[in-house]
């Protein structure tokens, strides 16, 4: 059986942060109510409630809002999956 090699594996170019990407604090200040679209975007720095590389940008809508986390369902092929993530790791859809 060949070995596994991690949770962030070929993430060197995904989860890395730009330079020119500076964000303040005003991420976790933000409300999200049921049914917002939201994009899910892994800040690298914070490792804590990350979600899995493969739902980096995409789009999902909340189910439900607690209190440092986001259950936001996300369509992928033809399942929904359910995400936790923390508030660090998305971002509201602008439409």
């Amino acid at each position: 059986m060949p070995r596994s090699r991690g949770y962030r594996k070929k993430t060197r170019s995904l989860l890395t942060k730009d330079s020119n990407d500076e964000q303040g604090i005003s991420y976790l200040l933000r409300n999200y109510n049921v049914n917002d679209k939201v994009v899910i975007k892994i800040n690298p720095s914070v490792v804590k409630g990350m979600p899995h590389r493969r739902y980096h940008g995409k789009v999902g809508v909340v189910e439900k809002v607690m209190k440092r986390a986001l259950l936001v369902n996300v369509k992928v092929g033809d399942k929904t999956k359910k995400i936790i993530a923390r508030l660090e790791h998305v971002k509201p859809l602008s439409a």
